[in-house]
């Protein structure tokens, strides 16, 4: 088979010309067996917006092509990544918590023939989407089956971005478990992958039913209230589900929690578990017309049909040390009520897999440091609290998103009604002053980095767009120490994941839970 990187298709012209295109760039005769490599759009010149691939392929001519075309190359696939280890173990090994990392770790963890208890506070996907809807629906909260609680994690109710900035030998392998589950197969070659909320809790739950097949015990409506510690060595559990609390013992404890997790990060702390305050970062939602930043990203290219939905990245480094940033883009999608404790009103951005709603919306973020917080990990969670507790006061007290319009946000008056852009947010909003809501630095910071943005993606700043409050669990404010994978004072204790600060999105964690299970193996081993 061939290689061909680099191969460019006029926007204009759309994928249905890539077998003819191909042709011409290499002279391939009789091509068959065409397989994508990878996709993305070249936007760079607006005037000349193309598509980009790079493809293998068979061809009655290979020989010819491979000296006629100096972009071809003889294609090897790689043979990916395989677990590594095989495991027995006497007592169980105990996995709490059912976001990437615990499903990953669980996966491999049984595969490799391990004895699993798999743990999760909140409820199966599809009993946990009811209450989600019945939240957005109704503003009824259950405090322990949400957005942040739940199987899947809190990624389930989000664009189920595939992104990642870690570059691993396991990616490959993650992808094909997606595709195993139920994912579309252009998730291994788009630049941009994601599953789409709707596909992921299909995957969700076809992963769950594979790791029950494999013998799992798998225990939903089940919280982690207190772990044993023997000699500088966990030793059991404390669990409560509805019938009370219970112990289980065990020698191997995964700890796989959301980044919501503040009872889990308090308790640890009582015990004596090592943990530090980390760098994380809050702010808004911001919502635009999908059409204007295609526009602005695409230009005329954008009125084709033939491109997907643009996104962005952003950035502004401030005079006041902070950094203002976009995360979670979420084109043609929604912004969702996320809360998980009663009286806070909590962001987050969620999209299906055919990103069809009318507004693209996005995190817009501001660094905050341990420094901010003397190093203290409570402090960290009470400012998260606190933000949240003001956003729910400031939406009416119902779980209504505080809402102002950006060019009334920069010039520091209240907004009353949308204009261009409606808020997608539900349950609802309540117009109003962010200056009113959220602490000063953040507002200034905010207002600062907008004109910046605006002049990097143009209408960015658009007067129309629409920010919510408030975007608060971007990531952990804490951090489980960790060394080689396990605990730094608890032998072990197995922190991993995007709530343990060991990830940022759901790929960096599902390689996490894979890379936690490979040093569980070789303790069991020992």
């Amino acid at each position: 088979m061939i290689k061909l990187s680099n191969l460019k298709i006029p926007a204009k012209a759309g994928e249905e010309k890539l077998l003819s295109a191909l042709a011409q760039k290499t002279g391939a005769k009789g091509i068959k067996n065409l397989q994508i490599l990878k996709k993305s759009v070249d936007a760079r010149k607006k005037t000349d917006v193309n598509l980009i691939y790079s493809v293998a392929f068979s061809a009655d001519n290979e020989k010819e092509v491979l000296k006629r075309c100096k972009e071809a190359s003889e294609y090897k696939p790689n043979e990916g990544y395989k677990f590594p280890y095989k495991a027995q173990s006497d007592e169980p090994v105990v996995i709490v918590g059912m976001g990437p990392a615990g499903l990953f770790a669980a996966l491999t963890l049984c595969e490799a023939g391990a004895r699993c208890i798999l743990i999760e506070q909140g409820k199966a996907v599809e009993e946990r989407t009811e209450d989600v809807e019945k939240f957005w629906r109704e503003a009824v909260l259950n405090t322990s089956s949400n957005v942040q609680f739940g199987e899947g994690g809190a990624g389930t109710f989000s664009d189920g971005k595939l992104t990642t900035g870690i570059n691993d030998a396991r990616i490959p392998f993650v992808f094909d478990t997606f595709i195993k589950f139920g994912a579309t197969e252009d998730i291994k070659y788009l630049a941009k992958p994601h599953i789409g909320t709707d596909v992921l809790k299909t995957v969700v739950s076809n992963m769950r039913k594979h790791i029950i097949s494999l013998g799992c015990d798998v225990r939903f409506s089940t919280k982690l209230t207190d772990i044993e510690i023997t000699d500088g060595a966990v030793t059991g559990c404390t669990l409560q589900d509805e019938n009370g609390e219970y112990t289980l013992k065990t020698n191997h404890l995964v700890l796989c929690p959301g980044n919501s997790a503040r009872e889990t990060f308090r308790m640890l702390s009582k015990r004596g578990v090592v943990t530090s305050c980390k760098n994380f970062a809050v702010g808004v939602r911001i919502e635009h017309l999908q059409k204007d930043i295609d526009m602005a990203q695409y230009g005329e290219s954008s009125r084709y049909g033939t491109l997907p939905h643009s996104d962005y990245k952003l950035a502004a480094h401030l005079e006041n040390g902070r950094t203002v940033y976009t995360f979670c883009v979420c084109p043609g999608g929604y912004v969702v009520a996320a809360a998980s404790e009663e009286g806070g009103v909590v962001t987050n951005g969620m999209s299906e897999y055919a990103r069809d709603n009318v507004n693209i919306n996005g995190a817009l973020l501001v660094t905050v440091s341990p420094e901010d917080f003397e190093n203290d990990t409570e402090k960290a969670m009470a400012f998260q609290r606190e933000i949240e507790e003001k956003a729910y006061v400031g939406g009416g007290e119902n779980y209504s998103a505080p809402a102002q319009l950006v060019g009334d946000f920069l010039n520091k008056r209240p907004s009353f009604k949308a204009k261009s852009v409606v808020p997608a947010y539900k349950p609802s909003v309540k117009w109003g002053n962010m200056w009113e809501i959220l602490p000063k630095f953040i507002c200034e910071s905010l207002a600062a980095a907008l004109p910046e943005m605006g002049k990097k993606i143009k209408g960015f700043d658009n007067p129309d767009a629409v920010l919510t409050a408030v975007e608060s669990r971007s990531s952990s404010p804490v951090k489980i120490d960790r060394e080689n994978g396990v605990s730094v004072n608890v032998k072990g204790l197995y922190p991993a994941g995007e709530g343990a600060g060991y990830a940022g999105g759901i790929m960096s964690a599902a390689v996490d839970g894979i890379r936690c299970a490979e040093v569980v193996c070789k303790n069991l081993e020992i």
